[in-house]
């Protein structure tokens, strides 16, 4: 596997890494720490061990000179390991702890506050297509993603319809997250119709066949998972009456693919429209992420129907970005950033298509979107 450099900056302190499986947090470790103890809980017969004896942690941390790095992969499989590492960072300043997590669910309450302030919370996402460089295709991201684990294998298309098999396996089942893993199978496949719009739990429910309670209960855990997010309505200094309901995205665009059902009456263009709008999501997230969180992402709708897809606000930047699976730009596309702008003149205005041409129009800067991904890194502002 060819190590490509990522955005992701180490911490000088303890740390918590939440990501997904498979976007790298356990390579970017090895690559950037070295030689370290590394605790992979995933490992049956550690787990086992350390489950057995959580007080092992302490033995095998004491054994180590003042300053070194421990890393505890997957660290919700064994909760209980935080009280050890808590100790430890009370009784002893001298060691650093990593503590990787592709799942909040165990942590919300107990793990991470338990740690508040001793340890910081970092995010790794799927690729930044200007991590990958000349190599990212636009038209293979909307495909398959952009998952190291994806990209890496030796058939892209097979490994992104195993990933959320794999999930659903080893994430959901055996952690018993829920009683009908063929109703949370349909879920699935229902809650992609909502990706890149608001979340219709009603409409779920009944496609799904269950309750709207627990069709409530299964996004949490999706988000839990770190499988999806919502993103909320801009309504600072709001002049109009707006949409009250969040957007729902899964995190990454071949995940949203394979899940997604195609058929006869499933229209290609809205596919690769929501494919199109989730991939800049995602990378908007992580572009975020990797500058520290200091912007917020939402999104802009009217309740008489002007839209804008994402709205960056933050201390130094003020950006309402759309997107248009389209290589045409008509002035009609331009309408709700128009709105946006009568509303809030500070704003920055950028429209994202497929053509190949930088163009200027009524103001909106309009701009291919394989340019702009690829010129997106946390160095640089929007």
């Amino acid at each position: 596997m060819e190590f490509k450099p990522r955005f992701f900056q180490d911490s000088k302190q303890s740390f918590f890494l939440f990501g997904p499986r498979g976007t790298g947090k356990s390579t970017w470790l090895k690559q950037h720490l070295g030689d370290v103890p590394f605790i992979d809980l995933l490992a049956p017969e550690v787990y086992r061990a350390y489950s057995a004896k959580p007080e092992r942690l302490r033995e095998v941390t004491e054994a180590q000179k003042p300053g070194k790095t421990i890393v505890i992969n997957e660290i919700q499989k064994f909760p209980q390991l935080l009280d050890v590492v808590h100790q430890l960072m009370e009784q002893h300043a001298g060691w650093r702890f990593v503590l990787t997590g592709s799942s909040a669910r165990k942590l919300k309450r107990s793990g991470v506050d338990l740690l508040a302030g001793r340890a910081v919370v970092k995010t790794m996402h799927p690729f930044m297509a200007a991590e990958l460089g000349e190599t990212f295709s636009l038209e293979e991201a909307l495909q398959i993603g952009m998952l190291p684990l994806v990209n890496d294998a030796r058939s892209p298309k097979e490994a992104i319809n195993a990933y959320v098999a794999v999930y659903l396996r080893e994430e959901v089942q055996m952690e018993g997250l829920v009683r009908n893993i063929g109703a949370f199978s349909r879920f699935l496949e229902s809650a992609s119709l909502s990706h890149g719009a608001v979340l219709n739990i009603s409409n779920i429910a009944r496609d799904s066949q269950v309750e709207r309670k627990t069709v409530e209960g299964y996004v949490s855990i999706l988000e839990d998972l770190l499988l999806a997010f919502r993103i909320p309505v801009f309504t600072k200094r709001t002049k109009r009456r707006l949409s009250s309901h969040p957007k729902f995205y899964y995190f990454d665009s071949g995940v949203f693919r394979s899940v997604r059902p195609a058929g006869p009456l499933d229209a290609p263009q809205e596919i690769e429209g929501a494919a199109l709008e989730g991939l800049v999501a995602q990378h908007l997230r992580a572009w975020n992420a990797y500058r520290g969180d200091v912007c917020k992402l939402y999104f802009w709708r009217t309740k008489s129907g002007n839209e804008v897809d994402f709205v960056i606000y933050g201390q130094d930047t003020f950006c309402a970005i759309e997107t248009k699976n389209t290589t045409k730009i008509h002035p009609k596309m331009l309408n709700g950033l128009l709105a946006f702008k009568n509303d809030y003149p500070e704003a920055e205005l950028c429209l994202l298509y497929r053509g190949k041409e930088r163009l200027k129009i009524k103001n909106v800067l309009c701009l291919p979107c394989d340019e702009f991904l690829k010129n997106l890194t946390p160095q640089k502002p929007v």
